[in-house]
């Protein structure tokens, strides 16, 4: 097991790999590749990492955006989503491996903001 010095920072001997434990990091033997998973960031675990715009009808405020915004989060393998709702539209990105841009604009029309998609 490594120490921490006074600020932190890892002091680490030979052999041994980061371990993430919430705020605080261990140094455990062997356990390198589970270090590396857990430090990548969602990102990297993205099947096929598309980024769309959807024209959005019906915003008028930024309460419009918060609520398209949500919508489109709770689509699947969804990584981001951003709502100008003084432009009316929507930036989106996702796995498309595990959503359709069909998914997105059913997402925002069932909240109440008909959509189109723009690639």
């Amino acid at each position: 097991m490594a120490q921490l010095n006074a600020k932190g920072s890892l002091l680490a001997g030979v052999g041994a790999s980061v371990c993430c434990v919430g705020p605080l990091l261990l140094l455990v033997p062997g356990q390198t590749l589970l270090a590396i998973l857990l430090v990548l960031p969602a990102a990297a675990w993205a099947g096929n990492p598309q980024t769309m715009a959807l024209a959005v009808q019906n915003t008028t405020c930024s309460l419009c955006s918060i609520t398209i915004q949500k919508a489109l989060e709770k689509v699947p393998e969804v990584e981001a989503a951003q709502v100008a709702y003084g432009k009316k539209t929507a930036t989106v990105t996702f796995d498309s491996d595990k959503s359709t841009p069909a998914d997105l604009v059913k997402a925002t029309t069932t909240a109440g903001f008909p959509s189109t998609a723009h690639q």
